[in-house]
């Protein structure tokens, strides 16, 4: 994880001289990238909520889950993060908030009338595990450079228009003219490297820490098996829900504890938030071993 923050911050670093270089105003980028960024940020919570449906649970309700994960969040040293409902009959978790204090862990319906409670718990650990991680934080600042580089792309050009971009590039007349429109061709290009880079980049920061909250469960719950057989659970129930209630909720796929639409390995992998279920297993595996040796 720290080696691929590196090579991002390298990436920026680069991307910024350029834009630097270009005379782009990156004050005016900044402020309405950070802008719409600080705002997502700050209301994380809500608006993942708003998006996949899920509500905050009432006091009293859930409360064999809100048992469940009050003691994990006690064993992980947490604050007891919000519990929220999402009701599909697919199995599924996940966490938001942008630190410990803020988070929710949602928890669907069909993942308590699919699995044992075992397994229940070893779904939740995994989450707590990416609120004690401030994984949306680390997630949102992987990507905040990644985001200006896509508004960029979108609208550099008519930034370009009207002088929005900055002043260092280009001159008046014809010649003028030609080397703009060569310069914006020019950011625009790199723009689109910068994104693709870093789209990588961020997928495989995303794969590592879904490894590292899978490893968080099984050393809090000190059963590795159990999430195991949770993840292999869910994937199977997953291929026997309808593929209409799948396509509902995967705009939300990067949160999940397994995505409502996993694609195969291979080198389909860099482009996937998650590793396959083969190599968490194999993970969990390694770490049930762990384990034992102690």
């Amino acid at each position: 994880m720290v080696f691929t923050m590196l090579l991002l911050g390298a990436l920026y670093a680069v991307f910024t001289a350029i834009l630097v270089r270009s005379g782009v105003s990156l004050p005016l980028v900044g402020a309405v990238v950070g802008g719409i960024a600080l705002a997502q940020f700050h209301w994380s919570d809500r608006l993942v909520l708003l998006s996949t449906g899920a509500r905050l649970c009432r006091p009293g309700e859930w409360p064999e889950v809100r048992e469940m994960l009050e003691r994990l969040a006690a064993m992980a040293g947490l604050p007891p993060p919000r519990l929220a409902r999402m009701e599909t009959p697919m199995p599924n978790a996940f966490a938001t908030g942008r630190d410990p204090g803020h988070a929710v862990v949602a928890v669907t319906t069909g993942l308590l009338q699919q699995l044992p409670p075992a397994e229940v718990e070893a779904v939740l650990g995994h989450e707590l595990t990416h609120v004690r991680h401030r994984d949306m934080a680390v997630m949102a600042f992987a990507s905040f450079f990644a985001t200006i580089a896509g508004w960029m792309v979108q609208n550099l050009y008519w930034l370009g228009l009207f002088g929005g971009w900055g002043g260092g590039v280009g001159g008046q007349g014809g010649g003028g003219r030609r080397s703009r429109g060569e310069s914006l061709g020019m950011l625009i290009l790199v723009s689109w490297l910068v994104y693709a880079a870093s789209f990588l980049l961020i997928a495989a920061l995303s794969r590592y820490r879904e490894y590292a909250a899978d490893r968080g469960s099984a050393l809090l719950t000190g059963q590795p098996a159990v999430l195991a057989s949770a993840l292999i659970r869910i994937s199977d129930t997953m291929k026997r829900i309808p593929s209409e209630d799948l396509r509902r909720v995967q705009h939300a796929n990067a949160l999940f504890v397994l995505p409502a639409a996993p694609r195969h390995g291979g080198p389909m992998e860099l482009l996937m938030t998650h590793p396959t279920l083969e190599h968490r297993l194999d993970r969990l595996r390694r770490i049930e071993a762990e384990l034992s040796r102690h």
